[in-house]
């Protein structure tokens, strides 16, 4: 089994066709924003057509698999609907996508093909580290795409989603200056 890089990286290359993307390391919360942009930006730019390479992937949270629900979400509703791959996704990996439903809207390659990512693969600048309430948006947007992705998916995340709807409504309301509360 290859080593786990000691800070997780995503390899982009957004010149090809579908755009690809590698994994390497942990794909969670921490590293989920710089990959959501990317995806957003790729769609916003019209690519609608996406692969993943998960073969070094050593795992994966619930806020990641919202970025991919979320995008996967966003390309179903494209003319002509586009479409979000993932390959070489491993057991326990494949466990979680099934787990949550995933498999619904995006497509499971169980085949081990090599990846070519060509001369155009980068790796994804990390964004500057993010505040409280940023990370807290990042978490309940992937939370609430895990459950618009499958309804069951409504009791396993209740609790998370509640709870970082009051912290990001309470974070969000602007601050009194002066005067009695």
């Amino acid at each position: 089994m290859s080593e786990v890089p000691a800070k997780p990286v995503y390899f982009v290359n957004a010149y090809s066709d579908p755009v690809v993307v590698r994994l390497e390391g942990r794909a969670c919360f921490t590293n989920s924003a710089e990959l959501q942009t990317f995806l957003n930006q790729m769609v916003e730019q019209g690519r609608t057509r996406f692969v993943m390479d998960f073969q070094h992937c050593a795992g994966m949270d619930s806020t990641f698999l919202g970025v991919l629900a979320g995008t996967a979400l966003e390309l179903r509703r494209k003319q002509p609907p586009g479409s979000l791959v993932l390959c070489r996704v491993g057991r326990r990996n494949l466990e979680l996508v099934r787990n949550l439903g995933l498999y619904r809207l995006l497509t499971v390659d169980a085949g081990d093909v090599a990846m070519d990512f060509g001369p155009g693969a980068t790796a994804l600048a990390c964004a500057p580290d993010r505040n409280a309430l940023e990370n807290a948006r990042l978490v309940l947007e992937a939370h609430e795409n895990l459950v618009a992705a499958d309804p069951a998916n409504q009791g396993k995340f209740q609790d998370v989603v509640a709870y970082l709807r009051n912290r990001v409504t309470q974070d969000s309301r602007p601050l009194r200056t002066g005067g009695n509360p």
